[in-house]
């Protein structure tokens, strides 16, 4: 990852004005981030937050109310910028009665990628997200999962440098999610660039290098995934044999204890100088410290959290 900024969005404002009486709704309100290069970047949220709306602005499916976002440096209606990203929407939209390579083919025109290169470049991208079986059936035919594999592929086609893909998990199998992973981390290695949503939060986890979640339009977290999970508070488990009845009550005043009988005794704490401070005295107390376990945050209760707030 370098710190060339790919994409920059700057106090981004939507408001759509909807039904007879034109009812005010703000979808997305002042959202500003920025994706460096190399980096795969996750827009997170629930239902309703403003993802697919932040990501149709950027790519000016729709347009801003207010804002400013900038691709590559340039402004986001620039020609040249635009065909420099590749973008798979969550419900990708084809030609229901062409077959694979026919649609491919038809994606590279309007790109404007050469006939030759055209046809090994899609031949590339079938066996890429693995459709090779379903090479001479039309796409109507498809599963949710294989459309999403061509939806991917008409992404890759042009080999673009920002990659945007809203929701690419959806409908896959635990297979083509780790087929699908392994084929966006060989994207970064070769020094794409990637933003993308998810609902799978266990697949974000292990991809993203930084996140940010959104609520009601806004931002309400960012930062590289390791250190959201490390800022949120953590608790530790730590089991002890050997506890006299003195050294129960002196802990329980410290975090919440089960006594498991016979001088055993599990107790949860929080903060690292808590943990030293139940050691120093369970030592001292003479009981054996069996086990200290550190309760692991995961980015889907980071993600509940921000949904309970």
């Amino acid at each position: 990852m370098s710190d060339e900024v790919v994409l920059e969005v700057e106090g981004l404002w939507k408001v759509f004005h909807i039904g007879f009486f034109r009812k005010r709704v703000e979808a997305v309100r002042g959202t500003s981030f920025k994706v460096k290069r190399g980096e795969i970047f996750g827009l997170l949220g629930p239902n309703g937050a403003g993802k697919t709306t932040t990501i149709k602005a950027i790519l000016r499916l729709i347009f801003p109310s207010e804002g400013e976002i900038r691709i590559f440096g340039r402004s986001a209606d620039d020609r040249e910028a635009a065909k420099r990203v590749g973008y798979m929407p969550e419900n990708p939209y084809v030609y229901q009665y062409l077959k694979p390579l026919e649609f491919l083919d038809l994606c590279g025109r309007l790109v404007g990628i050469p006939k030759a290169e055209r046809r090994a470049r899609s031949e590339e991208m079938i066996d890429k997200v693995g459709l090779r079986h379903a090479i001479d059936r039309p796409i109507g035919k498809f599963s949710k999962g294989m459309m999403q594999r061509i939806g991917l592929a008409q992404a890759l086609l042009h080999d673009p440098e920002l990659l945007v893909l809203d929701e690419p998990m959806s409908g896959l199998d635990p297979i083509g999610r780790k087929e699908v992973r392994d084929l966006l981390l060989e994207q970064r290695e070769r020094g794409k660039t990637l933003l993308f949503t998810s609902h799978i939060l266990s697949d974000v986890e292990l991809l993203c290098d930084r996140v940010v979640i959104m609520q009601q339009g806004e931002i309400t977290s960012e930062g590289q995934v390791h250190d959201l999970l490390e800022t949120v508070g953590r608790q530790v488990e730590i089991r002890l044999s050997g506890a006299s009845q003195a050294l129960k009550d002196s802990l329980g005043s410290r975090g919440t204890i089960v006594d498991d009988g016979a001088g055993h005794v599990t107790l949860r704490v929080e903060g690292q100088k808590t943990v030293e401070e139940v050691i120093r005295i369970s030592n001292a107390a003479g009981a054996r410290l069996d086990a200290m376990i550190p309760e692991r945050q995961t980015l889907e209760n980071l993600f509940l959290s921000n949904a309970g707030r």
